[in-house]
């Protein structure tokens, strides 16, 4: 084996363990050692190392368990992240891959922000732009945002949000949203056809942070005559897929 395939075997099973770690409070040897099946003698030597560098720490009982310094280090670094400036390069992937103008939006109060757009280059494009408030009930991003509430906080929205209907095809009773809001939570992307603006149709997916919690959602548009409905389930894929990843950037693990 060559010395960088040795490199990046022990970098691999290094995380094995701390990963493992992660999944409990502590573990003994034997079964750490059935979780990431690295022989005891193997196993042994890794943590030894961990333990002296203070990612791991065994106790009197001979339990292994994960101290706090990965979390440390995690929570230092994000203060360097900044959200817009990490989700760019996966906006303008997916924007360049579907050929479409995409959108990021942040939560305030009871609508939605544009933080973020990457521009089709088709020469009919969407009429949007960065700082543009949106309504959430109508939209493929706030639906997302929507669909994360708990029963309070969505009955505080209905009670001070009337839907007033953007074009026919806008959802205008509670009972139809929470349906639609339903169906968004179980397949994990959201729909706005043509809701909020007539013969535009967009497709969104939530952004997470290493919470768990919904910070952002990322939609695309198309005008309805450019949608390949034959494309559908590929479409989405894409969009989950690279909110997935950015998400994965920002902590989130699934």
């Amino acid at each position: 084996m060559r010395d960088d395939e040795k490199q990046m075997s022990a970098v691999m099973r290094t995380v094995s363990i701390l990963e493992a770690l992660s999944e409990v409070e502590a573990s003994n040897l034997e079964n750490l050692s059935r979780t990431t099946e690295l022989p005891k003698a193997t196993l042994l030597r890794f943590l030894s190392t961990l333990i002296s560098l203070g990612y791991v720490y065994r106790d009197g009982a001979d339990m292994y368990h994960l101290t706090l310094k990965m979390f440390s280090i995690g929570s230092r670094s994000l203060k360097h992240m900044d959200l817009i400036t990490t989700a760019q390069p996966f906006a303008r992937r997916l924007c360049q891959n579907l050929g479409e103008t995409v959108h990021m939006g942040i939560l305030e109060g009871n609508s939605a922000v544009y933080v973020l757009k990457e521009e089709s280059s088709y020469t009919l494009r969407m009429y949007s732009r960065v700082g543009k408030v949106i309504p959430l009930y109508c939209t493929a991003i706030g639906k997302i945002f929507l669909s994360e509430m708990g029963e309070d906080e969505l009955e505080e929205y209905f009670r001070t949000t009337p839907l007033k209907p953007y074009t026919p095809k806008s959802i205008r009773t509670h009972h139809a949203l929470v349906e639609e809001l339903e169906r968004t939570r179980k397949r994990g992307w959201s729909i706005d056809d043509e809701e909020h603006e007539e013969n535009v149709f967009c497709i969104g997916a939530p952004v997470r942070d290493c919470t768990g919690s919904v910070i952002a959602a990322m939609s695309v548009s198309w005008p309805v005559f450019r949608f390949n409905k034959d494309s559908f389930q590929e479409i989405t894929e894409k969009i989950a897929e690279t909110t997935d990843e950015l998400s994965k950037v920002l902590g989130y693990i699934n």
